[in-house]
């Protein structure tokens, strides 16, 4: 059992979770969520023993096994599927055991630590391992590539895969499916469902919590409280209890009418197409848990475009890749006034790429790229977030777009994506990469397009937040393409489906929810491919044709991988000075000590900055190690 007792806990001034209860029981997956800030990472810290709760008892059986997910980028020229099986601490004991006893001249016990090893399933651990790298994605002869080959986001696939290898009894998992494609995600969701222990689960994904979670534990104003079901019976139970609340039953019933006139809108589109009854139903509901939101701190809508051309953009017999690398072919696309259109696909395949072809044509190899003289594009991506000017403020960055509007009008537009108060004048450089995503979000909005070109757009985003972006998706007249992992977005907004693969663009003819099946089909006709090729071996390379492609390999990717290390090396330096600064602010006495004040002011302020560094650093690892990824 793990269980709080009136706990309360601190991050330096800052009240964060007050005098909260709850406990868990193994076999229980419980979903925790909360804006950002609000304690959810803080208070998996107090379980890992990195904070000590300011008050009220942690009740934790000594005894228990604790896995979680390492956040420093794993390196080195061990195996992957050898560090993924260290994961098991209790294996490589007695793997170390058994080693020392067979080099020993007498080893009596050995027969006691092999009992051991077969008690632990050690024998098998291995063939475990390589299930794990199999579900989140590698392929079987990556198995025994060394860790440092693999990109950035693989090497936290494969710091997940170690977590998920320890036999733990609790297990913690913080937004386990940032780094994640569909696939993995659904294969994740199944492997979840079926863990013994404790779960507990930081994410902002709503149908990973409906597929998963069995309780949710909401931090709402300092107090934890404790859901029964998963997020869809959560949204409908706190909407009930807001719904009691007679101050909030206006907003309630406005929302209701608005969300309403989304259904009727898109309800005599109900023929067109199997997506699109998937689509009537998600906005019916959203019409159903509409009151669970009414409290949210966003609120925003889509400008109005000035134009709305029939024809917006299009792709004609177009290659798309980096340099000599192509990545998709012989595509052919047109976008039309009101084409509402999600992209699937696994990580790598050219969802990206193909998105910055339509925005600006940077991956075009060759073809034709068709832009309309009255087409406007709206364009959000995770880069984007680099290219706000650290020294300046929300209000700064809105005058550039709105020079003309009153600063008023710059407050109550800001005000909608929660920037208020004092905060709109106050430099981006410390602001979270939620609170950036919300500021690019809002800087695009404003620009009015009328074809919005959205990549992982909830990345970063809370749900609240997100629920608001799909609310304002849904109302927005212009047209879209969306990448995006979280299905919930995928169904609200989107009236078809492209799927990216094997370097081709294909329609995607049946609903989201037939996805996962579409993926076990390809698999089996990979496999029975794979089984026809073994039968009839390719002619091997000669020696000096492996030696040549493995040295243009080598030229190829070298200055990509100094690039990736570079950015490592920063990024552990400055979450290790990150980890001194809190560790600093978490002494009581220095708040406690007027004469320190000058020196805790200080410290809030290296914290804020340095807090920034690393999430800008975080940002452009991603981005090489994608580059990487495309590479390899």
């Amino acid at each position: 059992m793990l269980a709080l007792s009136n706990i309360s806990l601190r991050r330096g001034s800052k009240v964060l979770i007050e005098d909260s209860s709850f406990q868990a029981h193994a076999g229980q997956r419980i979903g925790v969520i909360g804006p950002n800030g609000c304690g959810k990472s803080s208070l998996f810290a107090m379980f890992l023993g990195g904070l000590e709760p300011d008050d009220g008892e942690l009740i934790l059986d000594p005894r228990y096994e604790i896995a979680y997910v390492a956040q420093e980028s794993p390196s080195g020229s061990g195996s992957a599927v050898d560090y993924v099986m260290s994961g098991d601490r209790e294996l490589r004991r007695v793997q170390a055991a058994i080693a020392e006893g067979e080099a020993a001249a007498d080893a009596p016990d050995l027969h006691v630590l092999y009992e051991q090893m077969e008690a632990i399933d050690g024998f098998t651990a291995e063939s475990r391992a390589c299930r794990l790298l199999h579900g989140l994605g590698f392929a079987a002869d990556e198995y025994n590539n060394p860790v440092s080959s693999f990109s950035g986001g693989w090497r936290m696939r494969l710091n997940l895969a170690r977590a998920l290898m320890c036999r733990s009894d609790i297990l913690l998992l913080d937004e386990p499916t940032n780094h994640l494609d569909l696939p993995a995600i659904l294969w994740l969701e199944r492997w979840l469902t079926r863990y013994e222990g404790i779960l507990l689960v930081i994410s902002h994904d709503r149908d990973f919590l409906d597929q998963v979670c069995t309780r949710i534990a909401h931090i709402d104003n300092r107090a934890i409280n404790l859901f029964t079901g998963n997020y869809s019976q959560f949204e409908k139970l706190r909407a009930e209890q807001l719904a009691l609340q007679q101050a909030m039953f206006v907003r309630q019933q406005k929302q209701i009418k608005h969300l309403q006139s989304f259904v009727d809108r898109f309800r005599y589109k109900a023929s067109k197409a199997r997506q699109a009854q998937s689509r009537i139903k998600m906005l019916e509901r959203m019409e159903e848990i509409a009151p669970a939101h009414v409290d949210s701190p966003f609120r925003f809508h889509f400008i109005e475009p000035e134009k709305q051309p029939q024809q917006l953009l299009g792709l004609a017999e177009a290659t798309l890749g980096y340099g000599d690398d192509i990545i998709l072919d012989d595509v052919n696309l047109n976008l039309l006034a009101g084409d509402r259109i999600g992209l699937l696909g696994v990580n790598g395949a050219g969802k990206s790429t193909l998105v910055k072809a339509l925005s600006t044509g940077s991956t075009m190899l060759k073809g034709e790229r068709l832009l309309s003289k009255d087409t406007k594009i709206g364009y959000f991506a995770q880069h984007q977030l680099d290219l706000l000017r650290p020294e300046s403020s929300p209000i700064d960055h809105l005058r550039d777009y709105a020079p003309d509007d009153r600063e008023q009008d710059h407050r109550n537009y800001l005000g909608r994506f929660g920037f208020g108060g004092e905060r709109i004048f106050e430099p981006v450089a410390p602001f979270s990469g939620g609170e950036k995503a919300r500021l690019v979000l809002a800087l695009m909005i404003r620009q009015g397009p009328n074809l919005l070109l959205l990549d992982e757009p909830t990345n970063h985003l809370d749900l609240e937040m997100r629920q608001a972006l799909s609310v304002a998706l849904i109302e927005y007249t212009g047209a879209l393409v969306v990448i995006s992992h979280d299905r919930h977005l995928l169904r609200s907004v989107c009236d078809e489906l492209l799927i990216v693969h094997d370097g081709l663009v294909d329609r995607f003819d049946r609903s989201l929810d037939d996805y996962p099946d579409w993926l076990r089909e390809q698999e089996e006709r990979s496999d029975q491919a794979a089984a026809k090729w073994d039968d009839e071996p390719a002619k091997p390379l000669t020696k000096k044709q492996q030696r040549q492609e493995q040295a243009e390999q080598r030229r190829r990717l070298k200055p990509l991988q100094d690039k990736v290390r570079k950015v490592e090396k920063a990024l552990d330096s400055n979450r290790s000075r990150l980890t001194e600064l809190e560790s600093r602010l978490a002494d009581e006495s220095i708040y406690a000590d007027p004469s320190r004040k000058d020196e805790l002011t200080r410290l809030i302020q290296d914290q804020a900055a340095v807090k920034a560094l690393v999430e800008s650093l975080e940002v452009e690892w991603l981005e090489a190690s994608e580059e990487l990824e495309h590479a390899t």
